[in-house]
């Protein structure tokens, strides 16, 4: 069981963003599965009521999931690699109590007031009078609480990596290597035979940090930006005021928009993700990662290929440039394929050169997550074709081959790894207590996210859309209750999951990781 009192602040605090996740992705889960048993039959809720439920559910699971998961393991990463104290502890406190405050208020706007996020955000902005402004209000405050915990641990993890007070190195070379550049040299000494090959300052896992931290920080400026925009209408709509929504040019709003979206996907989930697998693989196997310098130079290629591949969201925007589409939505896009192959090429030879593995629960989510963007990207470019575009945009494809292929196995895959990898390290050598559930939590969440995302797929091929109903029409209902089928075997894995943890450390540990309880009865009897 779990003995908080012999925990640090850096454990304690990661293990706090831990158990914020997995309940917001529990809450992910359940509205997904109601939007499945919608999609099935149309009886089940109002319509407005589903589509505010689709609204909330990405913020849900993005920020309230997979951010918050991401940013606890960071925190207690980064000043464990470098070897020196976190900048500062009320911060990170402060991160996981923004974050939590953001994303219920966001949650609330969609599940209660019924904000249909995904109608008004695209495009361009929201109509005054389509939504109350409580509704719109509760969502751009929310939005922006949630953006403001995303500055603060930009914020704290830059100061982290920078700060002198233990070792006073020079500044230059620090910054140099966190962006990789030593990568390149090392690179240019080796092919050139000039000079000797230096020892990085920086640990590859830091570089990835920090320069997906970078999209990160650019991410919530911009949907932070946007959401003043939001509390503005709601303002005006509660004053009675209706504005109109061609005072801010839709074409530039939806360039702003979606470059800022896109970099979740680039720094969360592909930098982000990168440097977890090269942690990871280092872990499991005790080498040096394979090519580590052509790993930290293609760190710093995805800093330009990240900022420059918003365009393939406007493809079948007829007012977009098409000279934008085709450098932004086509081949910068398609450069991805490089920078992503890059990091599973080096994975998967790091581990490939150190075999025979023990095939641990880490290195099983590992590899099906590296699965996951395997089939995810690919689905990805193949969407960044100004021709297929016409056929899959908009489509259950784009959500389900792409997105959800990402999401749920690629990320969330690599994510579990490293809950599996680091459980022990934070709760003081504590082994989960059953292989079976976590046997059973790999398969079912591998085969319910690749079934899901699949059937989701093949639905989007018939030409069904990714945001709309189709009540009394049967003709994608196989495939919806396929991917209803599957998506319960994830809410079964979930299950399997958060009962082998609790049941590891205790409810009393849980509740303890946030509250300190009444001692026991023993032990009062004991000091007695």
């Amino acid at each position: 069981m779990l003995q908080v009192a012999n925990l640090n602040p850096l454990q304690r605090v990661a293990l706090r963003f831990a158990v914020v996740s997995l309940l917001f992705y529990g809450l992910c889960i359940v509205e997904g599965m109601m939007m499945r048993a919608h999609q099935i039959n149309f009886d089940l809720m109002e319509n407005d009521h589903y589509f505010a439920i689709m609204g909330a559910h990405p913020m849900v699971g993005i920020f309230g999931s997979s951010f918050m998961l991401v940013f606890g393991a960071f925190y207690f990463l980064v000043p464990t690699l470098m070897k020196k104290s976190i900048y500062s502890q009320r911060l990170a406190e402060l991160t996981w109590i923004l974050m939590t405050i953001g994303v219920s208020l966001v949650w609330l706007s969609g599940f209660a007031f019924r904000y249909a996020a995904l109608y008004t955000n695209y495009w361009p902005l929201p109509v005054s009078g389509e939504f109350s402004p409580m509704a719109l209000g509760t969502f751009a405050v929310g939005n922006i609480i949630i953006m403001a915990s995303v500055a603060v641990f930009c914020y704290n993890i830059f100061a982290t990596i920078f700060h002198r007070r233990e070792e006073k190195k020079p500044l230059g070379p620090m910054l140099m290597s966190a962006f990789g550049i030593d990568g390149f040299v090392n690179l240019y000494r080796r092919l050139t035979g000039r000079g000797v090959e230096k020892e990085p300052i920086m640990p590859l896992p830091i570089v990835a940090i920090f320069r997906g931290t970078i999209d990160t920080l650019l991410d919530a400026l911009v949907l932070g930006g946007i959401s003043v925009v939001f509390l503005y209408h709601a303002f005006y709509s509660f004053m009675g005021v209706s504005l109109s929504a061609g005072w801010f040019d839709a074409l530039i709003y939806k360039n702003i928009y979606w470059w800022g979206l896109d970099l979740i996907a680039d720094g969360l989930v592909l930098i982000y993700v990168a440097g977890t697998w090269y942690l990871l693989a280092t872990l499991i196997t005790g080498r040096p990662l394979f090519m580590r310098n052509v790993a930290r130079a293609a760190l710093l290629v995805e800093l330009v290929v990240s900022w420059n591949v918003w365009g393939h969201h406007l493809l079948s925007d007829q007012a977009q440039p098409f000279l934008m589409k085709v450098v932004s939505g086509e081949l910068v896009t398609a450069f991805e394929l490089v920078t992503m192959g890059i990091a599973v090429f080096v994975t998967l030879m790091t581990l490939w050169q150190a075999r025979p593995l023990k095939m641990t629960p880490q290195l099983k989510f590992l590899l099906g997550g590296i699965l996951g963007f395997s089939l995810g990207v690919p689905a990805g470019i193949i969407q960044a074709d100004i021709g297929m575009n016409r056929i899959l945009h908009n489509t259950q494809w784009v959500i389900g081959s792409h997105a959800h292929m990402q999401l749920l196995v690629g990320l969330g895959m690599t994510l579990y790894a490293a809950v599996y990898a680091l459980f022990p390290l934070l709760t003081n050598n504590v082994q989960l207590k059953s292989k079976a559930l976590t046997d059973f939590h790999f398969w079912a969440h591998l085969i319910g996210g690749v079934g899901m995302s699949m059937a989701m797929g093949f639905a989007g091929m018939d030409g069904m859309l990714r945001r709309a109903v189709y009540p009394g029409d049967p003709t994608f209902r196989p495939e919806m209750i396929a991917a209803a089928f599957f998506g319960s075997l994830i809410l079964l894995a979930y299950l399997a999951m958060m009962y082998n943890i609790v049941n590891s450390i205790g409810i009393r540990g849980l509740v303890e990781i946030f509250v300190k309880l009444p001692g026991r009865l023993k032990e009062r009897a004991v000091q007695a």
